[in-house]
Protein backbone atom coordinates (compact mmCIF):
# COMPACT_ATOMS: atom_id res chain seq x y z
CA UNK A 1 0.00 0.00 0.00
CA UNK A 2 1.86 3.54 -1.28
CA UNK A 3 1.22 6.08 1.63
CA UNK A 4 -0.62 9.26 0.17
CA UNK A 5 1.84 12.02 0.85
CA UNK A 6 -0.94 14.77 0.01
CA UNK A 7 -1.93 17.53 2.24
CA UNK A 8 -4.08 20.70 2.33
CA UNK A 9 -1.84 23.86 2.88
CA UNK A 10 -2.82 27.09 4.27
CA UNK A 11 -4.16 28.41 0.60
CA UNK A 12 -6.05 25.39 0.33
CA UNK A 13 -3.66 24.23 -2.36
CA UNK A 14 -2.80 20.27 -2.57
CA UNK A 15 1.15 19.83 -1.37
CA UNK A 16 3.48 17.27 -1.72
CA UNK A 17 5.65 16.19 1.04
CA UNK A 18 9.43 15.03 -0.65
CA UNK A 19 12.75 15.10 1.48
CA UNK A 20 15.63 16.93 -0.14
CA UNK A 21 19.11 16.92 1.08
CA UNK A 22 21.20 19.88 1.32
CA UNK A 23 25.34 20.63 1.95
CA UNK A 24 25.87 22.19 5.08
CA UNK A 25 26.76 25.00 4.05
CA UNK A 26 23.46 25.37 2.08
CA UNK A 27 21.57 24.47 4.81
CA UNK A 28 23.01 27.08 7.22
CA UNK A 29 22.45 29.86 4.57
CA UNK A 30 18.74 28.34 4.63
CA UNK A 31 18.94 28.93 8.36
CA UNK A 32 20.31 32.31 8.83
CA UNK A 33 17.64 33.50 5.63
CA UNK A 34 14.54 32.01 7.86
CA UNK A 35 15.79 33.41 10.88
CA UNK A 36 16.09 36.80 9.46
CA UNK A 37 12.55 36.74 7.62
CA UNK A 38 11.53 35.43 10.93
CA UNK A 39 9.91 32.01 8.85
CA UNK A 40 10.41 28.21 8.29
CA UNK A 41 13.62 26.60 6.38
CA UNK A 42 10.46 24.75 5.14
CA UNK A 43 8.64 28.56 3.72
CA UNK A 44 12.29 29.55 2.39
CA UNK A 45 12.71 27.04 0.44
CA UNK A 46 9.25 26.80 -1.36
CA UNK A 47 9.35 30.08 -1.73
CA UNK A 48 12.91 29.74 -3.84
CA UNK A 49 11.18 26.66 -5.60
CA UNK A 50 8.60 29.40 -6.60
CA UNK A 51 10.55 32.14 -7.75
CA UNK A 52 12.70 29.61 -9.85
CA UNK A 53 9.76 28.04 -11.52
CA UNK A 54 8.07 30.93 -12.39
CA UNK A 55 11.88 32.43 -13.86
CA UNK A 56 12.03 29.10 -16.20
CA UNK A 57 8.62 29.34 -17.30
CA UNK A 58 8.06 33.28 -17.03
CA UNK A 59 4.63 32.60 -19.06
CA UNK A 60 2.93 30.17 -16.37
CA UNK A 61 3.65 32.64 -13.59
CA UNK A 62 1.23 32.90 -11.34
CA UNK A 63 -1.28 31.00 -13.09
CA UNK A 64 -3.66 28.84 -10.75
Amino acid sequence: MVKNNKTKSARDKKTVHRSVSFTEEDYAELERIAEQKYVSVAWVVREAVTKYLAEQMPLFAGQD
